[in-house]
């Protein structure tokens, strides 16, 4: 991505999100989410700290792919507004908060935590699933969600 100042996490529809309209049957709707994009002072470090840790890999121009493993995947990708007032996102003060779909929380935590990683709080019995929240280098909250099985 050269100087450009932003990092591509390009999140790949799930088919059953692709095969159900969103509003209705006509064309020119929004079929998924196509792309996360996040400012950095640095987008190098930032880039490698997210393969490092968190074992996103990384492709040749700087950004990654990330593919929904149906087998585990919950068939959608959520998307929602908070207001301005929340503290939902805190203790970061950045105006998005990143969710990531993990396949085992316990394992993933082991595994982030030997790198360093602080677990700002952990939740074990949502009705959703098990969730954990950690902080990535520029301050972006990052919420770790192991979905109960669908």
């Amino acid at each position: 991505m050269g100087n450009l100042t932003r990092i591509a996490f390009v999140l790949l529809s799930s088919a059953a999100l692709l095969s159900s309209p969103l509003v209705a049957a006509e064309t020119g709707r929004i079929t998924g989410l196509g792309g996360v994009f996040i400012k950095s002072p640095n987008p190098k470090a930032l880039a490698a700290w997210y393969q490092d840790v968190l074992g996103i890999k990384l492709e040749p121009w700087g950004g990654a792919l990330l593919r929904f493993d149906m087998a585990s995947h919950p068939p959608h990708t959520v998307w929602n507004a908070f207001s301005a007032k929340t503290s939902y996102f805190a203790p970061s003060t950045r105006e998005v908060m990143l969710d990531f779909a993990v396949d085992d929380l316990d394992a993933f935590i082991v595994r982030i935590k030997a790198k360093g990683v602080e677990i700002l709080d952990r939740v074990d019995k949502d009705p959703s699933g098990k969730f954990a929240w950690i902080m990535d280098p520029d301050g972006t909250k990052i919420e770790l969600w192991e979905p109960k099985p669908h």
